[in-house]
């Protein structure tokens, strides 16, 4: 069994930048979805074939779950295209990090006379910096829609307040929570992909037949279930700054 490393491991140097076995896989999650997007794009019809039925189900039932927080359908098609995006690369990313060639294959080094396997490939959210990405763009994201909707000043009122002492402490207690939701993202993220991982590569090790099969299918809905918590998480946050009553 080759050593399970916290930190995703360095490939190759582009100039200074470091290319990770995250950021591969993260790539290629990338391409995939967008091939498939291509695909279904160039082959729309009005009687849809297997694979266009497939994502129509698909997004008519992420719409109506959409509409159960917005409260609407045409703010919910507006908000589709970031919350299915998260959702579905997350989910694709999670899924792909469960590969059979994912971490089994790789390369021998030598670090300081020790000889040390590197993955090809890892999980994307496995590590902890696309988490932390991840987090970033979707906090950043919420606060840009908010701006959009009801405006900048009627949006930063809510963090800004200097009405009365407890309003402006409480502005600035939620304003320091926008950055403290970037740490739940990650590390939550983050923890689960990364506690799977490890559980599956001891179990292959101990027993590398049968008994990983359960826990195998056990991270395809914990993939499934964390992609859902981490859309559904944006959303809730989107529909509470884009509402012109939430923000005051």
């Amino acid at each position: 069994m080759h050593e399970i490393s916290i930190k995703a491991e360095e490939l190759f140097h582009i100039g200074s930048f470091s290319v990770t076995n995250s950021l591969v896989l993260a790539l290629f999650t990338g391409l995939v979805f967008l091939v498939i997007a291509l695909v279904i794009s160039r082959k729309m019809s009005l009687i849809p074939g297997a694979l266009q039925g497939i994502f129509e189900m698909f997004i008519e039932a992420l719409l109506s779950l959409m509409d159960s927080v917005l409260g609407e359908r045409k703010l919910s098609e507006k908000y589709l295209p970031l919350i299915a995006t998260v959702f579905l690369f997350i989910m694709l990313s999670n899924w792909f990090g469960l590969l059979p060639l994912v971490g089994s294959i790789g390369l021998e080094v030598d670090d300081h006379g020790h000889h040390a396997f590197i993955p090809l490939l890892r999980a994307p959210a496995a590590d902890l910096n696309f988490t932390i990405a991840l987090a970033i763009i979707s906090v950043f994201s919420v606060q840009l829609l908010g701006v959009l909707a009801v405006g900048f000043s009627r949006h930063f009122s809510k963090y800004f307040t200097f009405k009365n002492p407890i309003m402006t402490f409480a502005g600035f207690l939620e304003f320091v929570a926008e950055f403290v939701k970037i740490i739940s993202f990650s590390f939550r993220l983050f923890g689960n992909v990364f506690a799977g991982e490890v559980l599956l590569i001891i179990i292959g090790f101990l027993v590398p037949f049968i008994l990983p099969l359960p826990f195998l299918f056990l991270e395809v809905f914990v993939g499934f279930i964390q992609a859902l918590i981490f859309a559904m998480l944006t959303l809730v946050f989107v529909a509470m700054a884009v509402r012109e009553d939430a923000a005051h």
